[in-house]
């Protein structure tokens, strides 16, 4: 299961990670985010203990939100060694997803 990603947990899951990160920014209201939320569990359940892979709701974590610039949902940040490293914009299949994520092993 994906994390829950916070403004407050945030530096404690995340930012000093020393495995690749993979955050979906969403809202309860967006749809494109729903479709998406199947491929983030896959993920997250797929390489559990190999990547962090979180959700990040835009609604409840503005400074998170602000922190990446992320103005449209669903956007996919991938992170590695605290850098991004790419980022996905709009509705994408798993494998697009999925193909991101392995380049940062």
């Amino acid at each position: 299961m994906a994390l829950s990603i916070t403004d407050t947990n945030f530096a404690e899951l995340v930012e000093n990670s020393d495995k690749p990160v993979v955050l979906d920014f969403w809202a309860e209201w967006c749809g494109p985010c729903r479709m998406i939320a199947p491929h983030i569990e896959k993920m997250a359940n797929d390489y559990e203990g190999r990547a962090i892979i979180g959700k990040v709701d835009v609604d409840n974590n503005p400074a998170l939100t602000a922190k990446f610039g992320v103005r449209n949902i669903p956007t996919v940040i991938f992170l590695k060694g605290g850098e991004i490293s790419d980022k996905a914009v709009g509705n994408m299949p798993l494998a697009s997803l999925v193909a991101k994520l392995e380049k940062l092993f």
